[in-house]
């Protein structure tokens, strides 16, 4: 037996829901029933939302970036002692 349940959700976040769903051939009521079911089987509420770029995390990237592509990064270390053994240096 089906039941209905009625849910506010932001619009942009439906249809970006809907999309992905579509992607995996299922529609959104499938999504949800299936995020439901593991619920309900599992007892567990596993939430994802991802933060947002913030100026500073994007300007601290491009650093990174940069050393990556200009070589300015230190060799792999074997362990802890190596690591701080270069330090010192």
């Amino acid at each position: 037996m089906n039941t209905v349940i009625s849910v506010k959700v932001d619009k942009e976040v439906k249809a970006s829901a809907q999309e992905v769903a579509k992607s995996a051939g299922l529609s959104l009521s499938t999504l949800v029933n299936a995020y439901l079911r593991q619920v309900a089987a599992t007892r567990r509420i596993e939430l994802y939302a991802p933060e947002p770029m913030t100026p500073h995390l994007t300007r601290l990237i491009a650093e990174v970036e940069a050393e990556l592509a200009s070589g300015q990064v230190s060799r792999p270390f074997e362990s802890a002692e190596e690591f701080l053994a270069d330090l010192k240096k």
